[in-house]
């Protein structure tokens, strides 16, 4: 920062310069009539300024001083009453009641011709007209300028005000980063007993400038050593999420065990995400690697015991092993009394809990509003325990287990309008298609088998049926309510038995289903054959059913039969 009255490179003012006298401008004299402004004293003008740092220079190509300097005004060629006009370079300063100056000197004073300076020739302004419409008011040497001018000689500097502890930087003449010697050796060039720049003096100032800069330099580096490590440390992340290993365990896992469910429909992600979850695996991308490297997609929905801390393919592995597998399984035409041992069994419960629970809790797991039909019911839930796997491991309360299974019969169920369907079949009820279903099920020995036993069954319940007289006989009715599968029942123990699952001395259907069919059977209840088949017997006694339309067909299958049998 310069200070006032003086230029960068510039001289200072020399008491004999011919353009002051003692007291002022020489050979200046005031209007007719009029002291001299400023309680008497002598009104210190400069001379019009050939050169400003727009213009010209002030003397010797040095920049004009603060105080001295002009600023463009708001508007072009404005003039004030009693004030001169500065034309621009080369025009006539004109004041009223005053000497005309003319290229030759003062006109009609007899004071020194004053020759303008010649421009800098490093300035490309320093011969053009004044900017902004080449005219600009001029409030040199007139009440209106504030504060009153001063020549050079007599100025006094003004204090400056504070600055603040930091350095200014290089708005002020100097960076923060680079000062150093420099800086002191600008400091030695000023005039002794000159005060800091800063209002505070001497060497003191010189050393807080250097431990400043020496902190702005720490800060400078810690700040690029920081982003340096930054930008590598997320360099690198970068590069390992997209190109590196996904995170994985090593091995076959710790000693701690979890159950893990794995639902319907789940893909790679999604047992990835659950075994995450659980800690068995360390990353879902190590095991989605695993799971489409392997045979992952024959993992089956349903519970899984693993272990924790375990390699994404080592989970893979024992996923596939069924003896990992906390599920139980339901298959078509299973009865309801087997199903609840499995579950006594997965959940490590005492034998006999879960029908208990069953029997107690049947109406708050899910059942649709037309079970339950007929009052000899002996088992609520059969017919209910959909065929499927079914999650059930150590810890998980077995109405649970239960309630997923219900839900299970009542989706599959509930994709068919049973009640119209019942009406077209003949049938009183949703419930008596479930039972058809379970006795197709239960009869039938293969796939094909299924449609032609429905048909048995539906030909059977006619009421124009001569050949049984609606009486279905079928062994698996007596079966179930014996809790056995016995295909040798004596004549006398059958027709001795009056309960009503008792087929073959009760007529029509039994009061309810007698396991639990699946999708097939169902599909084949609904629509079974229409070709007449009323009889049917299992010749080889397991696998093979062949069917019969009378009686004498029926006694010929009979026959096949014991031979197999070697009765």
């Amino acid at each position: 920062m310069t200070e006032y009255g003086r230029g960068p490179g510039s001289e200072p003012w020399h008491p004999e310069d011919p353009l002051y006298g003692d007291g002022g401008w020489e050979g200046q004299q005031g209007h007719t009539g009029q002291q001299p402004a400023y309680g008497g004293q002598p009104q210190h003008q400069y001379p019009q300024q050939p050169q400003q740092p727009q213009y010209g220079d002030w003397s010797n190509g040095g920049p004009q001083p603060y105080d001295q300097q002009q600023y463009p005004q708001p508007y072009d060629q404005q003039q004030y009453a009693g004030q001169g006009q500065y034309a621009g370079q080369g025009q006539q300063y004109v004041q009223p009641n005053q000497p005309v100056y003319n290229e030759g000197g003062w006109d009609g004073t007899g004071t020194h011709a004053h020759v303008p300076y010649a421009a800098d020739p490093g300035d490309p302004y320093g011969q053009q007209a004044a900017a902004y419409g080449a005219e600009q008011p001029d409030f040199y040497g007139t009440p209106d300028a504030y504060p009153p001018p001063e020549p050079p000689a007599r100025r006094r500097a003004e204090p400056e005000a504070e600055q603040p502890d930091w350095d200014p930087g290089p708005d002020q003449g100097e960076h923060a980063f680079f000062a150093g010697g420099g800086a002191d050796d600008e400091d030695d060039d000023e005039p002794e007993g000159r005060g800091d720049r800063r209002g505070r003096g001497g060497k003191g100032a010189k050393k807080d400038k250097k431990s400043r800069n020496g902190c702005a330099c720490l800060v400078v580096l810690l700040v690029f050593g920081g982003g340096l490590g930054g930008v590598t440390y997320f360099g690198y992340q970068f590069y390992q999420n997209r190109y590196g290993a996904a995170p994985d365990y090593a091995g076959a896992g710790n000693s701690q065990t979890v159950s893990v469910e794995i639902p319907k429909g789940a893909g790679g992600v999604e047992i990835g995400r659950r075994l995450k979850d659980a800690g068995v695996v360390k990353s879902v991308d190590a095991f989605v690697s695993a799971f489409t490297s392997s045979d992952g997609d024959k993992i089956q929905a349903g519970a899984y015991i693993l272990k924790k801390e375990m390699s994404a393919e080592s989970a893979v592995e024992m996923m596939l092993d069924p003896k990992s597998q906390a599920n139980v399984v339901v298959t078509p035409g299973q009865r309801n009394i087997s199903v609840y041992k499995l579950i006594d069994t997965k959940l490590g419960l005492t034998a006999g809990t879960t029908r208990g629970v069953a029997e107690k809790e049947f109406e708050s797991l899910g059942l649709p509003d037309w079970a339950n039909a007929d009052g000899d019911i002996k088992d609520p839930l059969e017919g209910f325990l959909f065929p499927g796997t079914y999650p059930a491991a150590k810890g998980m309360k077995p109405a649970s287990v239960l309630k997923e299974m219900v839900g299970a019969a009542d989706e599959a169920y509930g994709k068919f309008d049973l009640d119209t369907k019942a009406a077209a079949l003949k049938l009183e009820n949703p419930l008596q298609v479930i039972t058809v279903a379970s006795l197709v099920q239960a009869e039938g020995k293969t796939h094909d088998d299924f449609r032609k036993m429905a048909e048995v069954i539906y030909n059977r319940l006619k009421p124009t049926n001569t050949e049984t007289n609606r009486l279905l006989q079928f062994d698996s009715t007596f079966n179930y309510l014996k809790n056995e599968s016995n295909i040798h029942i004596s004549e006398s123990e059958i027709n001795s038995n009056q309960d009503p699952y008792n087929t073959y001395t009760q007529k029509g259907l039994p009061p309810g289903p007698i396991g639990n069919p699946g999708a097939e059977a169902l599909a084949a209840a609904l629509k079974p054959t229409s070709d007449g088949w009323v009889y049917f017997v299992a010749t080889d006694g397991e696998n093979k059913t062949e069917f019969a339309k009378t009686y004498a067909e029926f006694e010929r299958l009979k026959d096949k039969f014991n031979e197999s049998a070697g009765n």
